[in-house]
């Protein structure tokens, strides 16, 4: 007679559901977004060796941090890379004084998320930002990004096609694992389609490189602040609320401080901030992991641990990367940030009062459009603070 996985669990002191757990919300993490990550480290400016290192130093510090948090807290506190922020770097590219100064923007926009946990006044501020607002700029930033999978069905439709149909039957029979199939699928058709050189994937092992920062005013305008708002408005607050909801009350100045710190030494090897989980963090949060609350943080240490061991990945993924159809790892990219896409779209445009301030945060931020060297998404949300401003005024 087949044991029950209850059973099982029981049989092996009720480990078995949160170490499952863990290890699904790491894997299913990584393999969804990691082609952004590189994507974006490298549309400002990241050579390979510099993307690499940069996926490689966010792994182990997002799983350090996982680990550490969990074990002094005892709460499934989930630490992953920004995507949302990920995307922001594809849609800015190449910033004025090269990746250097991409990296000097890293430490502004973490050294802002120390601020907002030690000053209050600061952090009220902050969560003062209309959550429409953030959520239109977020969504400008993902339009482009999302039109990819169009646009590389059009130009190469025997390559795109299959990975945009696995994605779409995935989405309706395993939607937990859509984008991991779609990039199952891609990889299959590089290594069977194109012509990957010899020796390409050979180096397996990360080399992190260190990068030397560089200060931009015009940077920090189109970077460091839209980055922060993002990392705060799609990830940070939201992934507050999914350990609220399943009645856990952390500490928010020491998670703040903590990832602001990692994120400076990350940054120093190239890596984006790194933050709180949003979507993976209803996995560990919630009775999937365990049904009692109290052994649920099992599940944020052992996705902290594959987080370390899947960054020992970090040169082969880049590898995979760098040899990779420039339209097939977009079109994927574009597929992965559908939801994010969706989900910014619809709480945008939940307050039927903010809807024409949301449409102008919205559309000059996915217009691209740059004033004073600096980019959309600062401006978009600048119009779209006046304009409602402007309607609030007297009432």
């Amino acid at each position: 007679m087949t044991s029950s996985p209850s059973t099982l669990d029981r049989a092996s002191g009720g480990l078995l559901q949160p170490v499952s757990t863990g290890l699904l919300a790491a894997l299913v993490g990584f393999a969804s977004t990691f082609a952004i990550i590189l994507q974006g480290l490298r549309a400002v400016g990241a050579s390979p060796e510099q993307s690499a290192s940069g996926l490689f130093i966010i792994c182990v510090m997002q799983g350090v941090l996982a680990i550490v948090f969990g074990l002094w807290w005892r709460q499934p506190i989930s630490i992953v890379w920004s995507t949302p922020g990920a995307a922001l770097l594809i849609a800015t590219g190449a910033v004025s004084g090269g990746f250097p100064a991409a990296i000097g923007a890293f430490l502004v926009a973490v050294g802002l998320i120390v601020v907002a946990g030690l000053w209050r006044p600061f952090g009220r501020l902050v969560s003062a930002i209309p959550v429409g607002l953030a959520s239109a700029m977020l969504a400008g930033i993902l339009y482009e990004i999302c039109l990819a999978p169009i646009h590389a069905v059009a130009l190469r439709p025997a390559l795109t096609l299959p990975v945009v149909l696995a994605w779409a039957l995935a989405l309706r029979f395993a939607r937990l694992y859509a984008i991991p199939i779609a990039l199952l699928t891609t990889v299959a058709i590089v290594l069977f389609v194109t012509k990957v050189p010899p020796g390409a994937l050979g180096d397996v092992w990360p080399h992190p490189v260190f990068v030397m920062p560089a200060w931009s005013p015009v940077t920090i305008g189109t970077l460091s602040i839209p980055l922060f708002i993002v990392t705060m408005a799609s990830q940070n607050v939201p992934g507050l609320a999914v350990l609220r909801a399943n009645g856990y009350e952390p500490k928010i100045a020491p998670l703040f401080v903590g990832t602001g710190l990692g994120g400076a030494v990350t940054a120093a090897l190239g890596g984006p901030p790194i933050n709180l989980a949003a979507i993976t963090a209803a996995l560990c949060a919630g009775p999937d992991a365990h049904p009692d609350p109290a052994r649920r943080y099992i599940a944020t240490i052992v996705a902290g641990i594959a987080y370390l061991a899947l960054g020992l990945f970090a040169g082969v993924t880049t590898a995979f990367i760098e040899v990779s159809p420039k339209e097939l790892i977009a079109a994927v990219a574009g597929l992965a940030l559908l939801g994010s896409f969706a989900s910014a779209l619809s709480t945008a445009l939940t307050n039927p009062e903010e809807r024409i301030a949301v449409a102008v945060t919205f559309l000059v931020t996915a217009s691209g459009v740059a004033f004073f060297g600096i980019g959309a998404p600062f401006w978009g949300l600048v119009a779209g603070g006046l304009l409602l401003g402007l309607n609030r005024i007297g009432r």
